[in-house]
């Protein structure tokens, strides 16, 4: 077991295709964890086990690592760089003191950098930069350097320093301690060697711009800087590691992790930069309670089981642990933990105060919840996760297996809770949503691969509304003579728009119509107000007074006055200029500066209205509202215009009237599926 001084958690994270996963390989290749340098390419690294991952070549869920460097154990949480799992950002930075941010020395700062920068910044995390990929062609460690600096902090600051660029590099060098690395090539780094003769001065001016922010935070230091005294490199570590804990430096790392270069400094890095749970303290306060441990991660194994993945906020977890779940109060005993690489588990006996671990087999627990040896008031944070924006209607493959698809997608949504599984009362479709098509399709394969269930996309209907913008009166009579006993039923009524929701007033004088057969009318009116006359949606924002009528002393019935309800219903209706309504949503899209015009060109097209842009850093945020109908196709048009740089979420704001042409061709279709339906 660890002591909590000795821990460092960290979560890799940065923009989808900086090479996180491959950093993380690097790392554990470079400790001894492992003994050779798995590639994404070939589906070899530990972080990525998933078939899914292999055929995608990206992480789709978040892995946890573990490797020892200078008597420290480093937890590290790979995490996927793909808007589309960014619930997975949301738990591992809840457990983490710091993060590396990983971005291309190509393409420079993108959203999914901000993105990530702007979540630690608000849970306070320590933040290095690991500037990597830089072998490939126009790759520029000082441009990106100046693209951090302007786009995310001016407090980052470069540690490392490249020697040749492109093609030609050979190695870097550390400003902090003053010593360069050359390229292992793959192979493990070696100890570090003296700064090559034409990199001295390059070395000296990035030394001196190390100095000059870190002697900032430290008075006593800053005094004897002035007065023109030799810093001693522990003194500055040091403060560096003090600066990175209260954020007031960013270190900006570099190499090529795929070559393994730069991968012995940024763990010396970690160990002096980042923060230990020790120096840090828990990042839920659990006072009152001795023991206690939180799950940020649920993985629905088909054989295990689902296995919890936890941080011990307090005390000691060990395998006969019994805990009180704070959310359903129920008793979890702890029973196997596990020591987690990737997809290996190893049994553990226990873990820590600081430590991340995983266990088998839990009866209730779920990724949030709380464990604790006692029941205390404890406020559990939210994790803040994104709504989805995509939504697909789902059909399994073979009748009859609707029910093994809705319990395959709730396991999975244990695993990722921006997966959404409902049912639209108002088209009757199992609609699935998610952060994107790609993530929806992935759950779906995970569906077919764990739990054996094949299962159909199809694009959701439009939930449009009906509605009326003038009064109107009608008269419903039902009368019907058979051998015995007729049915009659006779009534009048006066619809009118209203404000609110459905509205039925009685203004029956005198009796004409008996009191108990009242309600029969308002019940026929609402069975058919369910499907609108227009495009057979259901009708909102009418009032309907009942005026008068006739009954039959022997022939009328509820069923009779219920019939002839919904007679003058539709009569009407058709009279009152229905109208048909669409949901608007409001739509926020971050892009690149460069594709602002396109974009905004695409949501004029799309029937959007702008409702303003605002600069972030080479990226814009753009606000619009936007009909949803024009919205299933978004992301693939996103992606194309941006090039797998723009982002968006949205939300239902409210209906409007759809305009006249539009609303044409819905009803034709409406109209053509009806006859079809009959045929």
């Amino acid at each position: 077991m660890s002591e909590p001084a000795r821990i460092r958690n960290v979560a890799v994270v940065g923009h989808r295709g900086t090479g996180k996963t491959s950093l993380v390989e690097a790392l554990l290749f470079q400790t001894g964890k492992i003994n050779r340098l798995g590639t994404v390419e070939a589906g070899t690294t530990v972080s990525d086990a998933d078939e899914d991952e292999h055929k995608r070549q990206l992480s789709i869920s978040m892995s946890l690592e573990h490797t020892e460097w200078q008597d420290r154990k480093v937890n590290l949480v790979d995490v996927p760089g793909d808007p589309a799992f960014q619930g997975e950002l949301r738990c591992a930075a809840r457990v983490v003191e710091g993060m590396i941010v990983t971005v291309s020395a190509v393409m420079g700062v993108e959203v999914g950098t901000s993105r990530a920068w702007k979540l630690g910044e608000q849970l306070g995390l320590s933040r290095l930069v690991f500037v990597n990929m830089l072998d490939r062609e126009r790759a520029d460690f000082f441009r990106t350097l100046e693209a951090l600096r302007n786009g995310l902090s001016t407090k980052c600051v470069a540690v490392h320093i490249p020697i040749g660029a492109e093609h030609e590099l050979t190695g870097m060098v550390d400003v902090l301690h003053m010593c360069a690395y050359t390229s292992p090539e793959g192979g493990k780094e070696s100890e570090p060697g003296p700064i090559p003769d034409d990199m001295a001065e390059l070395a000296a001016e990035y030394r001196e711009k190390l100095l000059d922010a870190v002697v900032e935070t430290d008075e006593g230091l800053m005094e004897r800087y002035l007065d023109g005294q030799e810093l001693d490199a522990h003194e500055v570590a040091a403060a560096l590691k003090a600066a990175v804990t209260s954020g007031d430096v960013f270190p900006v790392a570099c190499g090529v992790a795929t070559k393994n270069l730069g991968t012995h400094a940024l763990l010396d890095l970690l160990v002096e930069g980042v923060p230990s749970p020790a120096k840090k303290g828990a990042p839920i306060d659990v006072d009152g309670a001795s023991v206690a441990a939180f799950v940020f991660k649920t993985v629905a194994d088909p054989f295990a089981g689902r296995i919890n993945v936890f941080r011990v906020l307090k005390g000691t977890v060990t395998a006969d642990t019994t805990l009180v779940n704070l959310r359903s109060k129920g008793k979890e005993r702890m029973g196997t933990l596990l020591d987690v690489q990737g997809k290996e588990h190893h049994a553990a006996l226990d873990f820590g105060e600081g430590d991340l671990g995983s266990v088998a087999k839990l009866k209730d627990a779920q990724t949030g919840d709380l464990l604790a040896d006692k029941e205390v008031a404890i406020e559990v944070p939210d994790f803040g996760f994104p709504e989805p924006v995509m939504s697909f209607a789902i059909t399994p493959k073979s009748k009859g297996d609707e029910e093994k698809v809705a319990t395959a997608i709730r396991r999975l949504a244990e695993e990722d809770p921006t997966l959404r599984l409902r049912r639209d009362q108002q088209t009757g479709e199992e609609i699935l949503s998610g952060m994107s098509q790609m993530h929806v399709e992935v759950a779906l394969a995970r569906v077919k691969s764990r739990f054996g269930v094949d299962v159909e996309l199809h694009p959701p209907r439009v939930p449009y509304r009906e509605t009326i913008r003038k009064e109107a009166r009608a008269h419903g009579r039902y009368k019907k003579q058979t051998g015995g006993r007729g049915q009659f039923g006779d009534c009048h009524i006066v619809v009118a728009p209203n404000d609110g929701e459905y509205e039925f007033v009685d203004k029956i004088v005198g009796g004409v119509i008996p009191q108990s057969f009242r309600p029969a009318v308002d019940k026929g009116i609402q069975e058919a107000m369910h499907h609108g006359e227009l495009a057979g949606a259901p009708v909102q924002g009418v009032r309907v007074e009942l005026v008068d009528g006739s009954y039959h002393t022997v022939d009328s019935s509820e069923m009779a006055f219920k019939i002839a309800g919904s007679m003058a219903w539709k009569e009407a209706y058709l009279a009152a200029d229905p109208i048909l309504l669409e949901p608007i949503m409001e739509l926020e899209v971050s892009v690149p500066d460069d594709a602002v015009g396109a974009v905004n060109g695409d949501l004029n097209s799309r029937r959007g209205r702008l409702q303003g842009m605002e600069p972030l850093g080479g990226m814009t945020s753009i606000k619009a509202e936007v009909p949803m109908a024009e919205l299933l196709t978004y992301a693939q048009s996103l992606t194309s215009m941006t090039s797998g740089r723009g982002d968006y979420s949205m939300h239902f704001l409210r209906y409007e009237e759809v305009p006249s042409h539009v609303a044409q061709k819905i009803i034709e279709e409406t109209k053509r599926e009806r006859e079809a339906a009959k045929a």
